[in-house]
């Protein structure tokens, strides 16, 4: 057990976490299962409310089932789009865009929120802190898991482009009634450095209470 604050390791993590990027273009190498596999076993040591685990992942490695769920979420969004006044040529190439990015990754790992373990209460207000709870402990399993995939070597990109068509990603992986789709976490060894990102200033996002 640490007796002392380690400042040199609190550095080290600083630098490793700020030097993650969003990747969005691999190479075309496949990446073997158990690689997948080790990525998902630190996605799973995230904290969780009452420690009930909600998350779950689909784990798409071969080409129809990426295929099938890009071509699901692309008519979607075409019709989103469409409903929305875009112009057709605007529409088209966010699809396109859309599709070439699931579909060319060489892994997409679909991520789900299950409240089939979590607390029932007979109230609303209860009910959505609950399911809030359930919500923000999949999202810790998500950054477990881009660090894993950064620390391995390999690129990483969030898309939450399924809460916006929680049916259709169900429906097109034939997921559980009860899986609530969250994202989709691309994966593979990396095309490109990524960009540069920036990041506002603690002084505009952290307060310190500190009166009595």
């Amino acid at each position: 057990m640490p007796t002392a604050i380690d400042h040199e390791r609190l550095a080290s993590a600083a630098q490793f976490i700020a030097s993650r990027r969003s990747i969005r273009r691999y190479r075309e190498q496949t990446i073997p299962a158990e690689v997948v596999d080790g990525l998902l076993r630190c996605a799973v040591h995230a904290p969780s409310a009452h420690n009930r685990q909600p998350w779950r992942f689909a784990v798409l490695r071969r080409q129809q089932p990426k295929d099938r769920l890009a071509r699901a979420m692309g008519k979607r969004l075409r019709s989103d789009r469409m409903r929305d006044g875009d112009s057709p040529a605007a529409v088209q190439a966010d699809v396109a865009r859309s599709f070439e990015r699931i579909s060319r990754a060489p892994v997409v790992v679909l991520v789900a929120t299950s409240p089939i373990d979590m607390d029932a209460y007979p109230d609303a207000p209860r009910r959505e802190a609950e399911h809030v709870m359930a919500i923000q402990s999949t999202a810790m399993a998500v950054q477990n898991l881009l660090l894993a995939a950064h620390a391995a070597g390999l690129g990483a990109c969030w898309m939450c482009a399924p809460l916006f068509c929680p049916d259709a990603v169900r429906a097109a992986l034939d997921l559980p009634a009860d899986w609530q789709p969250q994202a989709i976490v691309t994966l593979g060894l990396p095309a490109s450095a990524g960009k540069p990102h920036s990041r506002r200033p603690l002084a505009e996002v952290v307060r310190y209470v500190e009166e009595p």
